[in-house]
């Protein structure tokens, strides 16, 4: 699977956001090219992590669906005559 690739506003955005950031909590200057470095290595490094905990709560919100799913489908089985 290839990284995660941003578009380029998406990739201006989050960099002013960083820039944001960084000089509101940390009194600290951060350039756009900082910013955008900054934010190729996070989402290097920490993308895989958010992604797939994002992958984790899919498969565990479809499994809960699954279940309610066949659940739904045993209360519609018809009686066997005889039975």
């Amino acid at each position: 699977m290839a990284g995660i690739e941003f578009t380029h506003d998406e990739k201006t955005h989050l960099s002013q956001m960083l820039q944001a950031y960084f000089g509101k909590e940390l009194d600290q200057d951060l350039g756009r090219f900082e910013a955008e470095f900054l934010l190729d290595h996070l989402a290097r490094t920490l993308g895989p992590v958010f992604y797939n905990k994002g992958l984790l709560d899919a498969r565990a919100l479809l499994d809960k669906q699954m279940d309610e799913f066949t659940d739904a489908l045993y209360a519609m089985e018809m009686p066997l005559d005889g039975a």
